[in-house]
């Protein structure tokens, strides 16, 4: 997949702001908590912009005829995968 849609890129954007929302957090020197939660919250919005990103990725593998395709979806399994 080479374009990534405005949905994708808004959620990029998003989550930067959460981040520089959290560096403000910790130069007010918030407490430990609130700044974890906000740091998983980021987390688990990345994680699922990843999923989007992977299926949308496999979506145009199975969609493409090009001799290639089986290790495009072995890519795309690795990184779901990735330890």
């Amino acid at each position: 997949m080479n374009s990534y849609n405005n949905k994708m890129e808004n959620r990029i954007k998003r989550a930067t702001g959460q981040l520089q929302g959290i560096l403000r957090m910790m130069e007010k020197d918030r407490e430990c908590v609130d700044v974890i939660t906000q740091l998983s919250a980021v987390r688990s919005s990345l994680d699922s912009l990843i999923g989007v990103i992977v299926a949308e990725n496999l979506k145009s593998c199975l969609l493409d005829d090009s001799s290639d395709k089986d290790i495009k979806i072995e890519q795309a399994i690795k990184m779901i995968i990735k330890k």
